[in-house]
């Protein structure tokens, strides 16, 4: 499995699923860092990310920015029109595409992609129609764990990890 692009939904992936909405009308999520050091390993390796989700989120522009997100779509409807776009400017096919969602509007992409994974709260459905279902939720660290696992069959991940770590911490013997 070569992955080239993980394409990740917001709410109950990246997030437990629940909304928080202050009496300002400010949207509040929870996002998960292991979720966070995940998509910096996969950056590393040379894997693009992406997010489509249907809601419009500050919370998550924040995110996206700070995880250097490659390409941010918010507020879609029809996410299939927004993957054909960004396959078009990545030069890349379907079958190198990881899609992690966790409900019904995100099967049409997960039945056309090459790896379709879901956290392991998603609906019964998805998780029916998908080859891997994370032992973690969303919003718990499943993101980590499917990067984890793409990575690991993709990559000499020790080796990767070492060599990431090397700039980043002093690493004993």
């Amino acid at each position: 499995m070569k992955i080239k692009l993980i394409v990740l939904d917001v709410d109950g992936v990246l997030t437990d699923g629940r909304l928080f909405i202050g009496t300002d009308g400010e949207e509040y999520k929870a996002f998960h860092t292991q979720d966070g050091m995940g998509i910096s390993l996969a950056h590393y390796a040379g894997v693009k990310t992406a997010i489509i989700t249907g809601r419009k989120s500050a919370a998550v522009t924040k995110r996206a920015n700070e995880l250097k997100i490659d390409y941010v779509y918010q507020g879609i409807h029809e996410k299939m029109e927004v993957l054909e776009e960004i396959i078009q400017d990545m030069q890349i096919n379907l079958s190198e595409i990881c899609y992690i969602g966790d409900d019904i509007n995100d099967l049409p992409i997960q039945q056309a992609v090459g790896f379709p994974a879901a956290p392991n709260n998603a609906v019964e459905i998805v998780k029916q129609h998908v080859k891997y279902v994370a032992k973690l939720n969303g919003g718990d660290g499943a993101v980590r764990e499917i990067i984890d696992l793409i990575l690991n069959e993709s990559y000499d991940y020790p080796a990767l990890l070492t060599e990431y770590l090397k700039g980043k911490v002093k690493l004993t013997q």
